[in-house]
């Protein structure tokens, strides 16, 4: 609860940790590397809990298949990198995902409320990350939550946005030229093809915040 202010701005209720999970305090379970995903909690040997931030499998034509994962210790927040063969088995521990609706920013990070029983939580910015670009007041996201304190946040994987500001279209260009820098509406640059144009709204990733298509008016 070291970052659980008493109160939040406007809101009828305190933030509190969610209740009833701690009781999953130090339940783990043995899984192949191969199978660990952004978001998994896991124990290593040196007995610290660690969140995935990527993982990813490699396999190739000849040797051994390994599985490389990207991690930030919960303790302090110092990242990680290790590489596992793809059938070596890993502690990850019980995390419980949840659906919960973003509402605001401020001084101590990302407020987020629980739709069924309006309890609150703030998530530090360095657990959302890049993402933090994208949400939207009222956007619903799943956030993991271990021992009551949200350690990973899964936005939905699209989200439309403005164009503000981009070159325009040169005599010429087609859409299978190459792509053009732009600011969307929330601040964020992304690469647009050259017949897109500020003010025209386009389909984005969250994940790694490119362009999509489009947005169907």
């Amino acid at each position: 609860m070291a970052y659980v202010p008493p109160h939040a701005p406007g809101s009828a209720k305190p933030l509190v940790r969610i209740p009833g999970l701690n009781s999953n305090q130090g339940l783990a379970v043995k899984v192949i590397a191969s199978s660990i995903r952004k978001g998994n909690i896991i124990e290593k040997e040196d007995g610290q809990l660690y969140v995935v931030l990527t993982a990813e499998s490699f396999f190739p034509g000849k040797g051994t298949p390994t599985t490389q994962i990207d991690m930030r210790r919960l303790s302090d927040g110092v990242k990680t990198t290790d590489r596992y063969k793809t059938t070596e088995q890993v502690e990850r521990a019980y995390v419980e995902d949840m659906n919960f609706s973003y509402l605001y920013e401020d001084a101590n990070g990302y407020t987020f409320m629980n739709a069924d029983t309006y309890d609150q939580i703030i998530v530090p910015a360095e657990v959302i990350g890049g993402q933090a670009a994208y949400l939207q007041e009222g956007m619903t996201c799943v956030l993991s939550i271990f021992n009551g304190a949200a350690v990973a946040v899964q936005l939905p994987a699209r989200v439309t946005l403005e164009i503000v500001e981009t070159e325009p279209a040169m005599k010429g260009q087609t859409a299978s030229s190459s792509y053009k820098p732009a600011k969307l509406s929330n601040g964020a640059r992304i690469m647009v093809p050259p017949h897109i144009s500020p003010g025209t709204k386009i389909i984005v990733q969250t994940a790694d915040g490119t362009y999509v298509e489009r947005a169907k008016e």
